[in-house]
């Protein structure tokens, strides 16, 4: 493959790019297991895992996100996990950018590899391609920022509607972050957001040869999955780990502020939540999370993603 630049913005179907060939991408709900078959198939061919979830990229919160431990990530490389800061929100074109860096670097090499996560944004943009939305100037992005801390959703989706009445019909009033985001894009370009999100960029996996999974397991199930699961993480220090994030004194609006279990723990440190209330208002919040990418999954991804009911019952080997 050939990728002039890390910046998927000047990347064009005509620049020479060659999608990558051969991947397997694996998308599910939270707990639904899917980062151990990733792995397991990445020990059995070779390969590589790729983090496709918006929240594991935050350093501060392995255990709260369920990265993979340590351990795991020893047994074969592991990408995209952990290194972006709190501070710092995450789009999807950063994390396309990023792909295409890494991917540009493994030219020539064989290297094989594996997406995994329960971001179906991801997902979409990597084989279909992402709008090429400009750059926006750091000094701007972070003005539009305070701004919908100090004023708040509602009045700059007003202010949008004014600017950008077809963005302002597509975007809900609380949705603060796409808000900024149609926002600052129109400021820095003179362009609404949607003139850009026609203009759409090259899919950096090939969907022909890409081995497409996602899993759905049964509902009752996930659910005692999740609440184990959250347990553990109590166990294994996700208490300690939103301490560190509230002592950073960060924007509320940040998107690591809003990782699931965030909110919850938070409001148990501060002393307005019993620990056990906390702990099951986090759990029914990511319940809600799982319905809501079930079907997200269901109605997006379509059917050349092959639905398997548990992780487990795939066997590693025939991806060799």
């Amino acid at each position: 493959m050939s990728v002039a630049t890390s910046d998927i913005e000047t990347i064009s179907p005509g620049s020479g790019f060659e999608p990558v060939k051969d991947a397997v991408l694996i998308a599910g709900p939270t707990a639904s297991g899917k980062s151990a078959l990733a792995l397991a198939i990445a020990i059995q061919t070779g390969a590589e895992v790729i983090n496709t979830d918006s929240m594991q990229v935050y350093d501060v919160l392995r255990v709260l996100t369920a990265r993979p431990s340590p351990a795991e990530e020893a047994q074969r490389p592991h990408h995209l996990y952990g290194h972006v800061p709190p501070s710092a929100g995450y789009s999807t074109g950063q994390w396309l950018r990023d792909i295409a860096h890494l991917l540009a670097n493994s030219e020539g090499s064989g290297r094989r590899f594996v997406f995994v996560g329960g971001t179906g944004l991801y997902f979409r943009a990597l084989t279909g391609g992402l709008s090429a939305m400009p750059p926006v100037p750091t000094e701007m992005r972070e003005r539009w920022r305070a701004r919908l801390s100090d004023e708040g959703s509602t009045a700059l989706h007003a202010l949008l509607a004014e600017k950008d009445p077809e963005a302002a019909s597509r975007i809900g009033s609380a949705d603060g972050q796409r808000i900024v985001r149609a926002l600052e894009v129109l400021e820095a370009t003179g362009e609404p957001i949607g003139h850009w999100q026609k203009k759409r960029g090259p899919s950096l996996v090939d969907p022909a040869t890409a081995r497409r999974l996602v899993i759905a397991p049964d509902r009752s199930l996930l659910r005692a999955r999740i609440d184990t699961r959250f347990d553990g993480m109590v166990g294994a220090g996700a208490i300690d780990e939103v301490k560190a994030l509230v002592r950073l004194g960060l924007d509320p609006a940040l998107p690591c502020m809003k990782a699931i279990g965030v909110p919850e723990l938070a409001s148990y440190l501060r002393g307005e939540l019993a620990l056990d209330d906390a702990l099951e208002q986090a759990k029914a919040a990511t319940r809600q999370y799982a319905k809501r990418q079930e079907t997200w999954f269901r109605h997006q991804l379509g059917p050349d993603w092959r639905r398997i009911d548990a992780a487990d019952r795939i066997d590693p080997s025939v991806f060799g």
